[in-house]
């Protein structure tokens, strides 16, 4: 009998517009030191658990959390580029630390208009950090919550 390894794939945190971490204008990101992964842009503010898994951690600046899935790998889904230093003004938190969440848990809300105010990008990043392989499954376009983005 043969077994097959699970197929594990990430959906959209976000309906918005899907890049590849090269794209990101932000160096660490794109180049993937902070791991692989996804960005969305042009997206209307709400974030969601793109896996199913327990809340790790929430920053204290509220711009960043960390999902363990269920399957144990650790994710950081990042809001925004150099957002840390609004100390967690634009953002709203909607799950707590230990919650276990399922993939289109609404876990945040970003102010976009304080954001831009703020002259602050406003996309969302999407990474393993203690991962180096994976793939991106769609890039450069326009994705639902329903739409799987990338293959680990």
């Amino acid at each position: 009998m043969l077994f097959f390894k699970t197929k594990k794939v990430l959906k959209s945190v976000a309906n918005g517009h899907v890049l590849p971490l090269e794209a990101v204008k932000d160096e660490v990101f794109s180049s993937k030191m902070m791991g692989e992964g996804y960005a969305i842009n042009q997206h209307d503010g709400n974030v969601y658990a793109p896996i199913e898994g327990v809340v790790e951690s929430i920053f204290p600046t509220l711009h960043a959390i960390t999902i363990e899935s269920k399957t144990g790998e650790k994710l950081l889904i990042h809001m925004g580029l150099d957002t840390v230093e609004l100390k967690g003004r634009p953002f709203s938190i909607k799950v707590v630390q230990g919650q276990k969440v399922k993939t289109g848990t609404l876990l945040a809300s970003m102010d976009l208009s304080q954001l831009e105010k703020a002259e602050k990008d406003a996309t969302i990043i999407v990474v393993f950090p203690e991962m180096t392989k994976g793939e991106l499954m769609k890039e450069n376009q326009n994705v639902t919550l329903q739409d799987e983005l990338f293959k680990f």
